[in-house]
Parts: structure tokens; sequence; C-alpha cells
């Protein structure tokens, strides 16, 4: 049996309802790992995720990805006594020593006050086998490697621990519907949101064929991606071809970027009320293209008729392409494939629109019929982390079962 240990950040500044966040991640975590032979449970402060070898990856994956978290470690569970201590912070050693490490520290906690060593004493002898045998330095400023022991109903040894994405457990925080294109800038969005507790859906307009069926697939990967950390996602396709081509038709060329943003806004907010959302969310970024001014984006919100959150307005693009690449969007989001945004783009767009300008030529366009008819013929696309940590890792006659349609069906446990 493998023993992980994952560490509580945020949630531990959680006042008297701290144990009603702590059973969400629980459960957000057995929810991913439903398809695989493992046991989750909290205890003091540390997830543990208990699994046979063969779900080692399923569980790393999961772990990689649960929001709540700020790391885990892959630990040794060994009985409370330093001689068991030091013998598996020195087999940890010699597998480190293989890597090409050549200095180490070791930290010690101890949650177990009965314990009779205290954390320093923990920490000189864990590491004496170390030293005597010559096979590790010492260097407690810059090591190669930290070996950790925790003291709790066991003591558990385990080298570096892994980074996660720390932030608050998905579904503590209200529910999001996100505005999902094919670039680089809503995913990070949707990614931000999530990772403050919220469950966010997805909606995404296209406009075949003068988007590509590869604009869409490229976009059905995102909201698969942003799943593994939402634990599932919707995605809502609305076609959106014949409130193009009427903005074409109606609208001064250079506003047409702006009311294509009104109309989206518009059949996002509808759908919003649909799903009980309790706000929609942008990829906006202030002043990055001519659609997100102070003053566009005031135009914009005004057809939101529920908070609009954007979660990137203050981020440069470095900041956002950074993003992307750890949450595993980037190389997707980069595809060539263009979305309807950038399609009808104008040569010259409004910079600076006045509201009642905007609003004047938005009700002359008479294209709230084409918003509704496209709205009332939307697609939906369902994408779980549990059906995709079953469909690689989980066992045999749950892959046979596994998708049907466009939604990924995994049997619940008792």
């Amino acid at each position: 049996m493998v023993t992980y240990l994952g560490k509580i950040g945020e949630l531990a500044l959680k006042g008297s309802n701290i144990k009603s966040f702590e059973k969400l991640l629980v459960s957000n975590a057995k929810n991913c790992l439903l398809s695989v032979d493992a046991k989750v449970s909290l205890r003091a402060g540390r997830l543990y995720v208990e699994c046979e070898e063969n779900a080692c990856e399923a569980v790393e994956f999961t772990l990689n990805r649960l929001l709540g978290i700020t790391g885990w470690a892959k630990a040794v569970p060994v009985d409370k006594d330093i001689s068991a201590i030091q013998n598996t912070v020195y087999e940890l050693a010699l597998q480190e020593e293989k890597k090409g490490c050549r200095t180490f520290k070791i930290q010690a906690r101890r949650s177990d006050k009965s314990f009779p060593m205290t954390s320093y004493d923990i920490m000189r002898e864990a590491g004496n086998k170390i030293v005597e045998n010559g096979l590790l330095s010492v260097d407690v400023h810059n090591p190669h490697t930290v070996f950790n022991v925790e003291i709790r109903e066991k003591a558990f040894v385990y080298a570096d621990s892994n980074k996660s994405c720390r932030g608050l457990p998905v579904g503590c925080s209200g529910k999001g519907l996100l505005l999902l294109s094919g670039g680089l800038d809503s995913p990070v969005a949707g990614y931000r949101m999530m990772r403050r507790g919220m469950t966010v859906e997805c909606v995404y307009f296209h406009s075949y064929p003068y988007t590509s069926k590869e604009a869409q697939e490229k976009v059905e990967k995102l909201a698969e991606i942003l799943s593994w950390y939402g634990i599932r996602t919707h995605l809502n396709i609305i076609p959106f071809t014949q409130v193009q081509m009427q903005i074409r038709k109606k609208a001064p060329e250079n506003y047409a970027t702006l009311m294509l943003r009104l109309c989206m806004m518009k059949a996002a907010s509808m759908l919003a009320k649909r799903i009980n959302a309790d706000c929609i969310i942008t990829g906006e970024s202030l002043g990055q293209v001519a659609s997100q001014t102070v003053e566009n984006m005031k135009v914009t919100e005004s057809m939101a008729e529920i908070p609009l959150l954007r979660p990137l307005c203050g981020m440069d693009k470095e900041e956002i392409i950074e993003t992307a690449k750890f949450i595993g969007t980037y190389d997707t989001s980069i595809l060539p494939y263009e979305d309807c945004c950038v399609l009808f783009s104008p040569k010259h767009p409004v910079l600076k629109a006045p509201l009642e300008e905007a609003m004047e030529i938005f009700n002359g366009m008479e294209i709230e019929g084409l918003i509704n008819e496209a709205y009332e013929n939307r697609e939906l696309k369902r994408y779980e982390a549990a059906g995709y940590v079953a469909e690689n890792w989980g066992t045999k006659d749950i892959k046979e079962s596994l998708i049907k349609g466009n939604r990924y069906t995994v049997p619940r446990r008792s």
C-alpha cells in the first residue's frame, strides 16, 4: 500500500466552519478517484490518500490538480521509533544519491506531542546514518534534497514534496459561467476562479462555417482540461453565425467587435439564469485589445444581468501565458484555429465607445430574436475529472462502460 500526504494551506486559516471546507476537499478527491482503488481521508491538517501501486499515476494526476492543497508527497509510514525513522531516511537518501543529490537537510514536525523527542532532536538523529556513512553532506541553507519527518499516529518520512495549485476546494464559492474561447486568456480566467472555490460552467459561441470544426474541438479540449481542476464542467455551444451576419449588415464596421461582445453577454445572461449561475466570467485584461479599454468594458458589462468578473484584468500577457503553461492549456490554446471574435474583427475598431451610442446601435440592429434563436439551439457537452481518470487508469469494467455520447459516466461507490 502506498501513502500520499496532501498539505492543506489556506483552509487552515478558516475558523469554526473549517470542517465544511475539509469535507468538500475530501469529497472532491474521492470523486476524482472513484474508478481506482484509493482511500481518502483527512486528519489533523493532512489529506491522506492510500492506494495500491497500480493506482499511483491516477492519484498523482489528481493531487497535482486538486484545488485546496498546497502540495503533496509520497510518504513512507513507519513505527514511531527513531531507529526505524533513521533507517527509512537513509533508504530515501540512497535513492536521491543515485539521482545526483549531494547535500541534504532534515525537517521534522511533531504533531504527536507524546513522542519523547523534540523536533530538533528528531532532525539531529534522523540524518546521523547518512553522515556516518558519508553518503551526503549537510547543507541547511541550500540543500539538493530535504527529508521530512512527521510524527502523527505513525511516523511519515518523505523526500521533497511536490507543489500543487493551492486555493480553495471547488464548490465552496458559488457557480460562475465562463465565456470560453479558443485563446489563452479565458481558460486561465476559469482556472483562477476555480482556484477561489468556484464551480465553473462554460459557454462557447461558434460561427460555422466561418469557424471550423477544429476550432470547436479545440475549445472542447480546453473545457476537458478545466474539468481536471474543477471536478466537472459543462460546455454550452451556441451557434452564432446568424447573429454575426446580422452585425455585419446592421452595425458600423468599427463597432462590430463591441456589438458581438454585447450579443454574447446577452446570451450568456440568459444561460446564467437557466443554470443558476451567480456571475459571468470573462478573460478580459485591461488594455490588451480594443474591446478591453475601460470605456468598452463598461459597454460590455451593461448587458450583463448578474455580476461580471474579470480575474485577469490586472495581468499582462506573460503572466497569463505562464499560468496557461502551468495548467496545461497553452499547447491547445495556440493551435491555429481562430474563433469568431478574431475572424470578424474590424481593421480599426472603436476604442472608447460612448455607452449611449453603443446601445443605440445595438437596439437598431433588431438582433434579439436571432440571439434567442441561437440560445435555444445550443448544444451541451459534459466533462468530468473522474471520467478522465477512469479512462486512463480505471479498472477494466469501468473503462468499458465509460463514455456514452459526450458524457463521462462513472459508477459511484456505495
